[in-house]
């Protein structure tokens, strides 16, 4: 079986939860939107729950490659206003295009996660060098419990992309302002 088969069926199943809802996540569905015969995905991955599974790895997957590269692209912010600059680019990532896909998946997705375990245990937030650019820059302005506010922070971040995905809209700078100023009391 091939890796590459794999992860473009992933990456299809990805596309189609966002467009269609857990409902929509169909073998047959994933087949049409990654453009092959019907009956591939479900050779590939026999049940919904490993069709899902493989999606959640392949959606970490890019979003940890996502915010590793952010980390190696961007210094440690060294004031606040870079700070917030930063997370809310990266907010206007999650909201535009392929991010805004991934963003309404993953959400699904940890819904999902509530009667599926297993699928938490893959969701749960990792180390990514974008989490520790914001780590360091809470440590170095002083802040002794850096890396619970960074939990903090981002989650809140993660909040408000969450609401901008339902009502629309996008993450304001004053928003993220007030939240780093938060993290930073």
């Amino acid at each position: 079986m091939s890796t590459d088969r794999r992860t473009l069926l992933a990456d299809a199943a990805i596309a189609v939860l966002a467009d269609a809802g857990m409902r929509g996540l169909t073998h047959r569905a994933v087949d049409r939107a990654a453009q092959l015969p019907p009956g591939t995905t479900s050779a590939y991955f026999r049940t919904r729950q490993a069709l899902l599974t493989a999606l959640v790895r392949r959606l970490v997957a890019r979003d940890q490659a996502e915010l590793q590269e952010i980390g190696v692209r961007v210094p440690v912010p060294r004031t606040v206003g870079e700070l917030v600059a930063g997370i809310v680019e990266l907010a206007g990532v999650r909201l535009a295009g392929d991010g805004r896909t991934r963003s309404l998946a993953r959400y699904a997705c940890a819904v999902e996660s509530v009667r599926h375990p297993e699928l938490r245990e893959i969701l749960v937030p990792r180390e990514n060098l974008g989490r520790q650019l914001v780590c360091d820059f809470l440590a170095g302005q002083g802040v002794a419990d850096a890396a619970d506010r960074t939990v903090t922070l981002l989650t809140c971040v993660d909040g408000l992309v969450f609401d901008r995905l339902v009502n629309g809209g996008d993450v304001r700078e004053e928003e993220v302002r007030g939240l780093v100023a938060a993290a930073l009391r």
